[in-house]
Formats: structure tokens, sequence, C-alpha cells
């Protein structure tokens, strides 16, 4: 197949780099790699490898991803110190990456890894991004699918970066993309955006998301919520110009309404009277300075964060597994 990318691989480099996060997945982790090895099996005219990141797992992820074995891929097993959260497991992949191309993939098949040689032909085509949109999620409740929907479109209006609705961190990204990500040193990081925020040439894909074979989702709602508000802060200095603006017209109407009633006493006198109205006004006003000031809050907290300047992770253990290694141990 001829080359388009400008990223043209060399004689015994990494093709492509798979980047797997997991966090309490050994049930899904056996699953997951023979679906993999499947999709790797008939892309004989690359070379790969698999970057399993353990971030942090209580239950046996680490030991079971140790004692994974592929005919096609080099396999590198990364243990953090302790769990980091998924954004922390993705960069330290995406620092270790060798590939002149990265997929990100989950762990639960819910990013099927049969749609990688579709990502893998758009790459070829010359293009840096191949973002996977979920045309459907299967599986979730209503109420997970509406707020998807709100949040994404949401998020695109507040961002400065354009930022694709209904693609989560499963895409592919060239080796320059990769570079320039790897730049970016912020602490509080949100993939999304931080994954977006390059450019380049990009083309989008449209998949059904499958529901979740076996385990459960590590995500509740309220962690949902809080990636949500990182996502916003993060990229958008929006919510504190609605804030500036909500203050002014506040003041505003408060200042005509109090002239109102200045030349209403003036002209009329005034009893004691309005009890329920001030209180009204007096909480609607407290609420709109405490939005406020929580606002401020949040983006106080990430120059915080910032500030401190600690790692974004911390690697305990790494182990490699060739394909040379795992075929001697299977018929050794």
């Amino acid at each position: 197949m001829q080359l388009v990318n400008n990223e043209s691989p060399i004689k015994n480099e990494i093709t492509l780099s798979i980047i797997v996060p997991v966090y309490n997945e050994q049930e899904m982790l056996p699953i997951f790699h023979h679906q993999l090895e499947k999709t790797l099996s008939t892309l004989s005219d690359h070379s790969f490898e698999i970057v399993y990141v353990n971030d942090g797992s209580s239950d046996d992820s680490w030991d079971v991803m140790l004692n994974l074995n592929s005919h096609y891929a080099n396999i590198e097993c990364i243990n953090l110190s302790r769990n980091f959260g998924k954004e922390a497991a993705m960069t330290a992949g995406i620092d270790n990456a060798k590939g002149q191309a990265i997929i990100l993939l989950d762990a639960d098949l819910q990013d099927p890894p049969e749609l990688i040689p579709k990502m893998l032909v758009a790459w070829r085509q010359g293009f840096d991004v191949v973002n996977m949109k979920r045309s459907a999620r299967l599986g979730e409740s209503r109420f997970k699918c509406w707020t998807a929907h709100v949040y994404y479109r949401l998020l695109d209006h507040l961002s400065e970066v354009p930022l694709q609705k209904d693609v989560g961190d499963f895409r592919l990204l060239s080796r320059r993309v990769i570079e320039d990500i790897k730049q970016l040193s912020e602490r509080s990081r949100y993939m999304k955006g931080i994954l977006s925020w390059p450019g380049y040439k990009q083309t989008t894909i449209s998949f059904e998301r499958p529901e979740r074979v076996a385990g459960e989702t590590k995500w509740s709602f309220l962690q949902l919520v809080k990636l949500g508000l990182s996502g916003i802060t993060a990229f958008s200095v929006k919510p504190l110009r609605i804030a500036t603006w909500a203050g002014a017209l506040i003041s505003a109407s408060a200042f005509c309404y109090g002239f109102w009633i200045l030349i209403k006493t003036l002209a009329y006198g005034e009893v004691v009277a309005g009890y329920p109205s001030m209180m009204l006004i007096q909480l609607f006003l407290g609420g709109v300075q405490l939005l406020a000031i929580g606002i401020l809050g949040e983006y106080i907290g990430r120059i915080y964060a910032e500030a401190k300047a600690r790692p974004i992770y911390l690697i305990m253990d790494k182990e490699k597994n060739d394909i040379a290694h795992s075929m001697v141990e299977k018929h050794g």
C-alpha cells in the first residue's frame, strides 16, 4: 500500500502503538486481548506494540497483563505507583509509545478493536487525527445518553479550541501530533481537549458504541460531572466572562430598582412593607455571588495545581514482552 502520510515509517520501526489504560479490569483483559489479537492478525503489513498502563488497580489486573502474550505485537506493561486517574494513565502511555501513530483504546471493548484497520487506512491517506464518533451508545440509559449529548455541545460552544462532538478518547494520532502533545506540561489534564488542541488534518469515522461485555464501569455520575467541569475550566474562560457580565447586569438592575424606590419614596412616601420580595432579592443575589465565587475557585484551584508542578504520574514497574519472547514462551 502506498504511504501518503508524511511520516514514512523506517524499516523495523513500529508502525502503530495501541495504548490501553487499565483500572480494575482483570475480567475484561483476557477477552479484550484476544479480540485485539484477532484484529492484528489481519494486518500483516504493519508492526505493532501494545502499551498496557495499570493505573493503580486494586484487583489482579497487573498480574493478568504480565501474562499476556502476542504473536503480532510487542507488549509493554507500565505499572503506575497508585491510581492517578485515566487522564494520567493515557499520558503515561503517550509518553512511552514508540509508534509512528498511536491509538487510544479502552479495555472494556466499548471501543471496538476491529475498527483499527479503518483508522489505519485513513492515516495512510494523510490524516493526522482520526476521530471516532459515537453515533449510538448501546446499553446506556437515556439520561446518560442525553447528558452526554448536551455536555459535548456545551463544551464545544464554550471552548476556545474546536472539540469534536460525541468523540471520546478513542482516536488515532500521528507522530507529529503526539510530539506536540508531549510538549503540553499542564498537570490538571483533560485529554479530550489536549488531544484536540494541536489541530492538523482530521477525519471522523462514526460507529455504534457497544455495551460492556463483562465487569462494571468505573465512572460514577459524580466522577463524570467532575471530569466535565475539568474540561470546561481547562479549555475555556467563558464561565468567568459569564460571571462578569451577570454581575454587571445584576448591578445595573439593582441600581435601576434602587433609583425607582428613591423616586417613589420621595414622591409618595413608603410604609414598611415588602419583606418577602426583599428576602427573595437577597437570596437571589447571594446565590449569584456564591456561584461566581465557585467559578473563580475552580480556576484558582487549577492555578494552584500547576504552581505545585508535581509529576503527572509515577511509574513503579515497567515490563516488556516482545514478539520473539512471546513465541518462545508459547512453543517452549
